[in-house]
């Protein structure tokens, strides 16, 4: 051989050797079971792949900077409006604290599981709902995008509360409150009170004319609301910002949004448990009446309340927890979150019945003053003798238990005529009997209370800028769960999809921001998510238990967890959860057809609600709304059972190195066979960058393994191949 000859052969030598070192560095950095890797390409046509395989998005996915922030956005989510004016109310008209046990029991039974399998799915597979359920089943894709429209049906009424809030908060700064009296209407000859307010009440009167201006009627629109309008845009402008770089700017601001109303409520139980007849409220909160409790209406709006406070179906939980590390403690954080939820309503209900309570002492010593003037004339007038008085009763300075004294003898001594003295019986119970709850509560009943407080500006502006952070908070949860599920599945820049997104829900959201505003928030309320979001949720634990299999998602979750979940899961996602739900669903479609379709319209010349059924076009759009909510879910499943979209999940397909992910090549049939890499030799392709990220498939396993973000993250699994002899490489 000649000398030049061998001097080549060492230097080809060389270059064989510094490949073969490259590769083994990076072997060297990664652990010892992935030199047993193999690899294989998974080539099924009833699983849909993934084709973001490996993506730059995936390395570029944000994360929550800590735990704590975490917890505190799903906290934000869960808790919101309804704990402060929804839950009270039920607790009081179920049975007092007797409605805490089938709430507890209903929290257990669908609560917890259910919450915990959202989170489980979000982190085991690292996308919104839309990519969860569709890496799921593809024909179930559509339970996401159902998710999608729900969210943002509720996002464009729920904004508004948070308008309504922002307009009593920047009218909170004087003193006296501008709800504290009634208005005075002059003309030319003398000075009156405004009738409408002289025959309901000052913040009655407030609500409805000043911040609503309402009309009366839900075909009378009346025009916009220019000060509504202002707000509605404000609190539109407050979300948009917050959430236009995901959870790294929202997640920020909720240190805040989620903390202070635990503030505020606390200085208001403090503030309510000194105020005289607040221990009056909530005794009679808490006082059980056991017999309402076996009702089956009870039980069902205990499941209800417990559905919606957890915020299941909307997304966003899923959307929050796939920013989650693998490895996190998912079933802790549903313990928890959910026990938080529950005990924030309880101390809610402890707020707002303290306050009742001094309310309706308040109203209690009026009515003792006014019906002891009445039997003072009824006395002076001889229709009653000062016989029948007790010698004890000074009626300068009559207690509620001296008049009500006075009132039972009277009843019995002049039981025929009673009724035409005019007098009325004086009982604080009675004032607490009557229930209230959403914006009656809020708006008519709390405000009137905080009108009596010392120092009322300060407390109405804590109030009302609660109320805007736990608005606030959920509606983080519920963009979220719109933004993140379409950025996954579309790739489209967030900070753009943000923008539009709030831009289009505020000018939808404008017609209730008319007069005849609040009647539209009525409806969109009663039919666009109830019956959708039970449809989802059901679909959700079918998806997970039949579809995927309850089996491997329970080694999913020992994979996760580090531990294996408790049997209990089991058997609650698998027969118990499943069973309520439905029995939920077919209550509430009952309930649905049972009530009359209509709102309480307020009807300006009796200063009173008014009961009106929907017209025929109202009806269509309520129908609509349903309809289209649950729309997604039957076009996504005929459309993968037609084979109408092409995924190319069945064709063949080979691997490439590039930046250490998977990419699917199509299989060049004419050229070299042998290679796995086409058209580069080993000096030019990129030698693979293990992390610990990276999921790998041990050799001798007989199906691919999926990774928890949603793709096959399996590393480089090496095709079964002959071993070559050392001079092939």
């Amino acid at each position: 051989m000649p000398k030049n000859s061998k001097v080549v052969k060492r230097e080809l030598d060389d270059e064989v050797i510094e490949s073969v070192k490259d590769l083994l560095s990076n072997e060297d950095s990664s652990d010892d079971a992935f030199k047993k890797s193999e690899l294989m390409v998974d080539d099924q046509e009833e699983k849909d792949v993934d084709v973001e395989e490996g993506s730059d998005a995936e390395d570029e996915r944000p994360a929550w900077n800590s735990k704590l922030q975490y917890i505190l956005a799903q906290v934000g989510f869960s808790v919101g409006l309804g704990n402060v004016w929804r839950f009270p109310y039920l607790c009081q008209k179920n049975g007092g604290g007797a409605y805490l046990v089938p709430y507890l029991i209903l929290l257990l039974i669908i609560g917890i599981p259910l919450f915990f399998l959202e989170l489980a799915v979000g982190q085991r597979i690292r996308r919104g709902s839309i990519g969860v359920w569709n890496y799921i089943s593809p024909k179930l894709g559509g339970i996401g995008f159902a998710s999608c429209v729900v969210c943002f049906f509720v996002a464009l009424y729920y904004n508004v509360i948070i308008g309504w809030s922002l307009f009593y908060f920047s009218q909170s700064f004087q003193h006296p409150l501008p709800w504290d009296q009634c208005p005075l209407v002059k003309n030319a000859s003398h000075t009156f009170v405004e009738p409408e307010c002289e025959q309901s009440s000052a913040t009655t009167y407030y609500w409805y004319r000043e911040a609503l201006n309402i009309s009366s009627s839900l075909s009378e629109s009346g025009g916009l609301n220019w000060k509504m309008t202002i707000c509605l845009l404000a609190a539109w402008v407050m979300v948009c910002l917050a959430m236009i770089k995901g959870i790294q700017s929202s997640g920020k601001i909720m240190y805040f949004s989620s903390l202070f109303p635990y503030v505020v409520l606390l200085c208001f139980l403090i503030r309510g448990l000194l105020l005289n007849g607040s221990v009056d409220g909530i005794r009679h909160m808490f006082t059980p009446k056991l017999e309402i409790m076996l009702e089956p209406k009870v039980w069902r709006e205990a499941a209800t309340q417990v559905f919606f406070a957890l915020g299941l179906g909307f997304g966003g939980v899923i959307a929050f927890s796939s920013y989650n590390k693998r490895d996190n403690n998912c079933h802790f954080d549903a313990v928890l979150v959910s026990f938080i939820n529950f005990f924030t309503s309880v101390l809610a209900t402890l707020v707002v019945f303290a306050v009742l309570g001094f309310k309706a002492n308040i109203i209690n010593e009026k009515c003792v003053i006014q019906n002891s003037e009445k039997i003072l004339k009824l006395l002076k007038m001889g229709n009653l003798s000062q016989d029948m008085i007790p010698h004890h009763i000074n009626f300068s300075s009559i207690t509620a238990e001296d008049y009500n004294l006075v009132y039972d003898i009277i009843q019995k001594v002049k039981e025929e005529e009673f009724d035409s003295l005019g007098l009325k019986s004086c009982q604080i119970e009675d004032e607490l009997n009557k229930a209230v709850q959403g914006t009656g509560l809020a708006f008519i009943a709390f405000t009137e209370a905080m009108t009596h407080f010392p120092a009322s500006p300060f407390w109405s502006v804590m109030f009302f800028l609660m109320l805007v952070n736990l608005g606030l908070g959920s509606m983080f949860g519920t963009i979220e769960g719109i933004i993140t599920p379409i950025v996954d599945t579309f790739k489209v820049r967030k900070e753009i999809l943000t923008v539009i997104c709030c831009l289009v829900a505020f000018f939808i959201g404008l017609i209730f921001v008319q007069r005849s505003g609040n009647y539209f928030v009525t409806m969109f309320d009663d039919y666009s998510a109830t019956l959708p979001l039970l449809i989802v949720v059901i679909l959700e634990n079918v998806a997970v238990i039949r579809i995927y299999g309850i089996d491997k998602f329970m080694e999913d979750l020992k994979d996760m967890l580090g531990f294996s979940p408790s049997q209990y899961y089991y058997y609650m996602w698998k027969y118990v959860s499943p069973f309520v739900l439905s029995c939920l669903l077919v209550a509430s479609i009952v309930q649905m057809g049972l009530s009359p379709p209509g709102y309480n319209a307020w009807i300006e010349d009796t200063a009173m609600e008014e009961f009106h059924s929907y017209p025929t076009w109202a009806m269509i759009v309520c129908i609509s709304l349903m309809v289209l909510a649950i729309l997604p879910v039957p076009i996504v499943f005929m459309v993968r059972r037609c084979n109408l979209i092409d995924d190319s999940s069945g064709s063949l397909a080979s691997v490439s190195y590039k930046r250490g992910r998977i990419i699917k090549e199509p299989v060049n049939l004419e050229g070299d066979n042998t290679s796995l890499i086409h058209g580069k030799s080993p000096s030019e392709v990129p030698s693979p960058n293990f992390s610990k990220n990276i999921y790998r498939k041990q050799t001798g396993s007989p199906t691919l393994d999926t990774a928890p973000n949603g793709r096959y993250g399996i590393g480089y699994l090496m095709a079964d191949m002959p071993d070559m002899p050392e001079s092939d490489l």
